[in-house]
């Protein structure tokens, strides 16, 4: 089953209402919200990041930067890097601009959301590939994914 799937499946299961929409590939997050006729802002970029020794997935609104300042304060790191392409083909089996803002029991790492999504009603993402997006309810979003919230962005 691919991750899309899974997906769907998480969100059918749990009667979660969602829209699904398939799109030409895109590969980055301003042709992904373009795709999706949506704002930039409701785009839920998901990171795959090395701290100190474990990966973890960080979920950042797509008109927003990583503040890898709060990110190393937060977790107590002096360490700190994003996965390579390799990395995340290994670890998840997708390319960069598919991952969904998922860990358990989508992807296997520990999954941390920014602020920044929380302030819109709505979130988009990939879902698991490049033609593929799903856009649900950021309260909806956070009872599924049942992240760990705290501000690690920047403009």
């Amino acid at each position: 089953m691919s991750i899309y799937e899974e997906i769907i499946n998480l969100l059918v299961a749990n009667k979660i209402s969602f829209k699904s929409v398939h799109h030409i590939e895109t590969y980055t997050s301003e042709e992904s919200a373009k795709a999706r006729g949506e704002d930039i802002s409701i785009g839920g970029k998901a990171i795959l990041m090395k701290i100190e020794d474990e990966f973890v997935l960080l979920v950042i609104s797509a008109s927003r930067k990583l503040d890898t300042k709060k990110i190393k304060k937060c977790f107590n790191a002096k360490n700190t890097r994003f996965a390579s392409v390799a990395e995340l083909k290994d670890l998840t089996g997708l390319v960069p601009g598919s991952v969904p803002p998922f860990g358990k029991p989508i992807l296997p790492f520990k999954l941390y959301v920014d602020d920044s999504v929380l302030v819109n009603n709505k979130i988009a993402f990939n879902a698991g590939s490049l033609t593929d997006s799903v856009i649900m309810s950021v309260n909806d979003y956070k009872k599924i994914a049942g992240p760990v919230i705290f501000d690690f962005s920047k403009r």
